[in-house]
């Protein structure tokens, strides 16, 4: 596999503490006195989905990804209760805390449901003082399966296509090991048909990795999503990012979402890509985030709505070696 799809070794790794007990794994990687990213990846990843992203900023930005409750090293939620937007936003809300000091900010950068997460946290004080800027990729804030493209549009049937939707979202079944069919089912799901194999093999990894009751109790969140009113509080500057070819959260949520935003930054659309574009061209996702870090985090040094400066977030630790602290 080539290097930028391999894992990124972590300078420090650290456990936040939702708000219902939950434990959420926490990654650090960078220098610790740069400008802070934060990371939120979408359903059926984890921190590895980053790795390509994580590698083109970690020499001069302390970038922090974290595993959704559930997915990667995170615990899963004993409650099925513990499913739900609301405790997205709760573990958001405890990794913002545990990295991003009270009077800081860091450029929050949320893939799919990950982009949803920062959606649901959206109207927290303790969300909002430490976001200087959002960007929001290949993601939608409601009506998923109205407007999915995986089962072609030329199906007549709108019945017929949401009934397979919603299956592909609820669906129990394990994957099992990585096949040849299943890389081909992932590449015409979530990827462009120019996919590189590196890109195939490395998605299907991350892909299959997702535990089947997991994937299924997420699935059932996003089939019946509605972040609408969420979205209206994003009020930090915030970018939207989408590939022309994505097939889970086609363009026509990024520009609704565009369009919806108190104060949008820009919309991206990459021509051909699909649903994973941080793995299908990292640049260019790398490129908005330096961008928001530029513009509203590292040059944000007027006074805001808060009286006081834009502090960039850091924390100066050592550098040298990971280690394992509980938030």
């Amino acid at each position: 596999m080539s290097q930028p799809y391999e894992a990124v070794p972590a300078r420090r790794e650290l456990t936040a503490v939702s708000a219902d007990g939950t434990r959420i794994h926490v990654e650090e990687y960078g220098p610790a006195d740069g400008p802070t990213v934060i990371l939120s990846h979408g359903w059926t990843c984890s921190t590895l989905f980053w790795a390509p992203v994580v590698r083109l900023l970690a020499d001069d930005h302390r970038v922090v990804a974290y595993d959704q409750r559930g997915h990667g090293r995170s615990a899963a939620p004993v409650d099925p209760r513990g499913y739900g937007t609301r405790v997205l936003a709760d573990d958001l809300q405890a990794v913002l805390e545990a990295v991003v000091p009270k009077g800081e900010r860091a450029v929050l950068a949320g893939h799919s449901m990950g982009g949803m997460t920062i959606m649901a946290a959206s109207g927290r004080r303790a969300v909002r003082e430490r976001t200087a800027a959002v960007l929001l990729a290949s993601t939608g804030s409601s009506r998923l399966l109205r407007s999915t493209e995986v089962l072609p549009p030329r199906v007549s049937s709108r019945w017929l296509r949401r009934f397979f939707h919603r299956q592909l979202l609820i669906s129990r079944m394990p994957l099992g090991r990585v096949t040849p069919l299943s890389k081909a089912a992932l590449k015409y799901g979530v990827l462009n048909p120019d996919a590189t194999p590196e890109q195939v093999d490395f998605t299907a990894r991350i892909v299959h990795a997702c535990r089947a009751r997991h994937r299924s109790a997420w699935g059932q969140v996003l089939a019946v999503l509605d972040l609408d009113a969420e979205l209206a509080e994003v009020t930090a500057p915030t970018a939207i990012l989408v590939g022309t070819a994505d097939k889970l959260t086609p363009r026509v949520h990024a520009r609704g979402m565009a369009a919806a935003l108190p104060r949008p930054a820009g919309l991206t659309e990459l021509p051909g890509l699909g649903h994973m574009t941080p793995i299908e061209d990292p640049p260019a996702v790398e490129r908005v985030i330096r961008e928001l870090v530029a513009a509203h985090l590292t040059a944000g040094l007027s006074e805001e709505a808060t009286g006081g400066p834009v502090r960039a977030a850091s924390v100066h630790a050592p550098t040298t070696a990971a280690e394992e602290t509980n938030a």
